[in-house]
This record gives C-alpha cells, structure tokens and sequence, in this order.
C-alpha cells in the first residue's frame, strides 16, 4: 500500500482545520472520505479536497466505504469514545482528537477494543509539536536547565463575549470548558516532559454570565521527580503571562506568544506555503539563562505534519503510534480529579 485512505469524521474546526490539511500534506495519505451533515461543511470539503466522498454520518462511512484505511474522529468531545469504538468494530485504525474522551472509563474502554481488535489507535495531541514545547524539550535533553524545579505553562485569552460555541456553552459532563479544551494540552506537556504526578490542585471559574462551565482554571501537578508544573487556561486575561517559564536549578527559560502553526492554519496557509513551516523570527525568541547572564535563544520550529507522518509510519512501517492512548488516560485521569476537587464553579 503507497497511500492511506484517511476518512475525517467531522469537519468544524477541528476536522477542516487542524486534522484534514496536515493529512493532505503527508505524502503516504489523502483525505479520501469527509463524515459531515452539513451541507455547507460538505461543499468546503469537495472544493478543499477534490474527490472526496462526503458521507452524511459515520455509521454510513464505516458501512459503505471500502476506500479507508484511518478514521479521524474530530466531533464533539461527548461523541468521541463511542464513534472510536465504531471505527474499531469496522476494522479500522483510528486517530482521536483531545480529549480523547469525557471520562477514563470510556478511554480505557476503547483502548481494550483497539487491544482486542489489534488494530493501532492514537490521540492528536497535537501541541507536542508546538515550537515553545519542543525548545524546553531539547534544553531538557541537553542538561541545560539542570533539575527543573517549576514549570509554568499557560493558555489564555482575552474573550470576555463568549463565541457560542459548544466548548464554551455547553454542559462539563459533555466535555465542555476550557480545563477540557485546554487543559488536555497543558496536562499533557507537562506529563511528557516531567512525567508522573503524586498530588493535583486546581481551581475552576466560570467568570461570565453567558456560559455554562469552566472557562478559568488553575492546575498544579507535584510530579514523582519533585518538579511542580503551574497551568493556567483561561478566556479571560485581559493580560497574558509568558506562554512558558521554565525554573531550574542552574537556568531558566521563558517565552512569550503562541506558536503560529494554529494561526497559519485557521488563515489556510498549509505547510510548505512557509519556507520553514512552524519557524518563528528572532524578536519572538525566548529568553534563557540565569542572574544578569540572560540570552535570546533560537526557537526551534513547530511541527504539526510530524503527528501524521508518524501515524503513516505506524500503519505502513509497523512502527509505534505517535502518541500512546495510555497517555492520553492519564491525561484524562488528572483533568477528571481536577475538576473533582476544584470548587464548583459558580451558579
């Protein structure tokens, strides 16, 4: 098999913005199938990926189509354990997006299915890839931090009208709030990086009238090594801290802004349209070193087309998933335990 047949079950944001293109750039697969109901949706997806089947649900796509070999769930956080377990029992190996699910019992759930079917399942998570996270990553494997004593991370944003959207409005049992949207990231980083965690603290908000669930939160992790990782996610600072200030006992690093593989995206910019894809310039470098001894270091660039090269590389070369749905449970469990011990957000 040259080319994977890659079938994209939604098409929001996350299908025709963050899953369908990095798909259409990996050279070992095609957006060969799109599950929407939307018509509106289903003419984006033929004008963007011309011979694409549109399908209008997944039972559809996983009974009719012969042509797939991946299916990408990118719906609703509260459809995606079932309609992965779908996928399964149809064969297929299957990506999920963040969260993997609303709760650990559904992920562990599905992780048995892909185990008893024997059939490679992996979660997008894709942030692993993000510019700022891969520069601390190299520092750590180089020594250069020494023994991280504190990392900070942080996702805000400055939104005090809310969208509408589901992941604002709707319901925290259906996967809603930003400690679900945005947590699952910053959760995730932090368990890559400095791995496993004995103690969780958080604090949950919701902080306008006009929404339903968490839209600010406050993680802390006490990791086994002694590192504390610090979390914010919010939608409404109306200043931003540094994306990420990393302390260790020899130096520290600190860098500000986002890395600009979302942006490109949602503008339609697609990799290779960039001379370096995911590269920042200079003046957005972060700061490393310690004391008064302070230098700009080179940002290393964000690589979002890894996770499906190496999802290819999975399901063609037998090599292992780019991210172990194992992690993403873990993930799951500390997000779950943090909204359990959080006050509740006010009524």
């Amino acid at each position: 098999m040259d080319e994977l047949g890659v079938a994209v079950v939604g098409y929001g944001l996350a299908g025709s913005v963050f899953h369908a293109p990095l798909i259409a750039a990996e050279p070992r697969m095609r957006v060969a199938a799109v599950v929407t109901s939307s018509a509106e949706r289903a003419a984006q997806a033929r004008a963007e990926h011309p011979g694409v089947r549109v399908w209008g649900s997944a039972a559809e796509m996983f009974a009719g189509d012969e042509d797939v070999d991946l299916a990408v769930i990118a719906t609703p956080n509260r459809t995606h354990a079932e309609l992965a377990l779908q996928a399964l029992a149809a064969g297929l190996p299957v990506v999920v997006d963040k969260p993997f699910a609303v709760t650990v019992g559904e992920a562990e759930a599905v992780v048995t299915a892909a185990e008893r079917a024997d059939l490679p399942l992996s979660v997008f998570q894709n942030r692993r890839w993000d510019n700022d996270f891969l520069t601390v990553r190299a520092l750590l494997e180089a020594g250069e931090l020494g023994t991280v004593r504190r990392f900070e991370s942080r996702f805000e944003r400055w939104r005090p009208v809310s969208k509408g959207g589901w992941r604002e409005v709707g319901a925290a049992e259906a996967g809603a709030g930003i400690l679900f949207d945005l947590g699952s990231h910053l959760v995730d980083q932090a368990l890559t990086l400095f791995g496993p965690v004995v103690e969780v603290y958080a604090e949950l908000d919701h902080r306008r009238p006009d929404v339903q669930t968490d839209d600010d939160a406050f993680v802390a992790l006490t990791h086994a090594n002694g590192t504390r990782s610090q979390l914010w996610m919010s939608a409404v600072a109306p200043q931003l801290g540094p994306r990420l200030r990393v302390l260790g006992s020899t130096n520290g690093y600190t860098v500000f802004g986002l890395d600009p593989q979302e942006d490109d995206l949602r503008a339609g910019l697609r990799p290779g349209d960039r001379e370096r894809w995911g590269a920042v310039s200079a003046d957005k470098w972060g700061t490393f070193g310690a004391g008064e001894d302070l230098r700009e270091i080179p940002t290393l660039p964000g690589d979002y087309p890894a996770f499906y090269a190496g999802m290819a590389a999975a399901l063609l070369d037998d090599a292992p998933v780019p991210v172990d749905p194992r992690d993403a449970i873990e993930t799951l469990r500390i997000l779950e335990y943090a909204r359990h011990v959080a006050s509740p957000p006010e009524s």
